[in-house]
């Protein structure tokens, strides 16, 4: 009889379950009411007296393997089924990775940075936390400028000397500072403005503001640089200049082109009249060149700006400046076959 209790406890340890049918067949058949174990116990009164303890020790240990052997598979079993309802079924082959899209303010702006340099202008950044000199001072506007309440400003509390910069001419002044001419260099960046937040103006925007430096640089560069940019950029080879005035340049321009009037759309964006603005520009201030350590005497250039948001809504007829910043998906993915 001992030798049976020892055969049914190899038959236990050999035991495999794949599953919890045959897992709950095999504690009845050692555990349940009519189970082996009973059995054993019953002929428990049978055996003799100095096979007792040998009987009862072997009879246990065929208990407690069983018990130890039916618990473990049940969390093999259910460890098994978690992985698959958390990951899936892990048998079959991976689903390819779902690639994002690339934002639209990103995808213009790297395509006014590649238009800018086919023509040898280069990338210059700075910092978005501005000292006074470098956004406003430099570009010649002294404290109590009136020009500067053209700009509502970010200041940082605790110094009232640092604010958000309004603009990236500051990149401008910080290049001019640290490099000799010739000087040709367009800067994309993040700015703030302290305004109210509409479908037409935000807080945060993006700009590119251009800059070039050399002898002899004279207005008709400027418009044939910028006459240029907006063939590669809309197609629309028809602009205009119209004067304007912004401190750090003089003369100073605004930037329009020739939108054209063929549909419903383009009557909207340009009022009726076909033309549309894109940016400002003008002749570098001697001033801004004499701040910057650069010779007025000998060198001369121009600077340009454009908004990004802007431009991108003109390209994706996007109505509303607010969608470029709320993160919603499904506006996004709209972008994914752009590069």
């Amino acid at each position: 009889m001992l030798d049976k209790v020892k055969e049914q406890i190899e038959k236990v340890q050999a035991f495999k379950g794949d599953s919890k049918e045959a897992i709950e067949a095999f504690r009845i058949q050692y555990l349940g009411k009519k189970g082996l174990l009973k059995d054993f116990f019953d002929a428990f009164k049978e055996v003799p007296n100095e096979q007792k303890k040998a009987f009862g020790l072997a009879i246990n240990e065929l208990k407690e393997l069983t018990k130890e052997k039916v618990s473990t598979l049940k969390e093999n079993i259910e460890s098994q089924q978690e992985e698959a309802g958390i990951y899936g079924d892990l048998t079959r082959t991976g689903y390819p990775m779902e690639i994002g899209a690339r934002h639209p303010i990103s995808i213009v702006k790297n395509q006014i940075i590649d238009v800018f340099s086919r023509i040898g202008f280069n990338v210059s950044e700075g910092p978005e936390i501005e000292d006074d000199w470098h956004n406003f001072t430099a570009l010649n506007l002294p404290a109590h400028h009136p020009a500067r309440d053209m700009q509502d400003t970010f200041f940082i509390q605790t110094n009232p000397d640092v604010l958000l910069r309004t603009h990236t001419s500051s990149v401008q002044v910080r290049y001019m500072e640290d490099n000799k001419p010739p000087i040709r260099t367009i800067s994309p960046g993040r700015v703030f403005r302290n305004e109210a937040i509409s479908a037409r103006a935000h807080c945060i925007f993006h700009q590119v503001e251009g800059l070039y430096i050399d002898k002899d640089v004279s207005f008709a560069d400027m418009k044939q640089t910028l006459l240029y940019f907006t063939q590669e950029m809309f197609g629309k080879s028809k602009i205009r200049l119209r004067p304007s005035y912004f401190p750090f340049t003089e003369p100073s321009a605004e930037i329009d082109i020739y939108w054209g009037l063929e549909t419903e759309t383009d009557n909207r964006i340009t009022k009726g009249t076909g033309w549309l603005e894109i940016g400002g520009c003008g002749m570098v201030d001697p001033a801004v060149l004499t701040n910057c350590g650069i010779d007025p005497e000998e060198y001369s250039g121009f600077a340009f700006g454009m908004g990004v948001e802007r431009i991108a809504m003109l390209l994706y007829q996007i109505g509303d400046i607010r969608m470029f910043f709320e993160n919603d998906v499904r506006f996004l993915k709209q972008f994914s076959n752009t590069l």
